[in-house]
């Protein structure tokens, strides 16, 4: 995961709504009638936020019958939390390395 596509992802993430569908999917598979009967959005909107979602990879669409229910695709989060967490792994080294050249002066 490089950084090309981390920020698109954030950007997607950024938005509360998409938040919040995000959320209810981790509960479940969801199509955005469903979404909408349980969000303060239009279900329009919602088709909206899934695009963004889907195009970035967070979320793919399942269908079942004639209704077209949303997954989240949990790798991709996966992968954005390990990538965040080698950052802070490396900013924790470098704060590690401040801390002890300041005590040795």
């Amino acid at each position: 995961m490089t950084t090309g596509t981390l920020i698109p992802m954030f950007s997607a993430l950024a938005d509360e709504t998409r938040w919040s569908i995000l959320t209810a999917l981790g509960e479940g598979d969801a199509s955005a009638s469903a979404l909408a009967g349980r969000l303060p959005v239009s279900r329009q909107a919602i088709a909206k936020h899934l695009a963004v979602l889907q195009e970035v990879g967070l979320v793919e669409p399942v269908p079942v019958g004639r209704e077209l229910r949303y997954r989240v695709i949990g790798t991709e989060l996966a992968a954005t939390a390990a990538k965040l967490d080698a950052i802070g792994r490396e900013w924790d080294r470098r704060l590690a390395a401040i801390k002890e050249i300041a005590e040795g002066l």
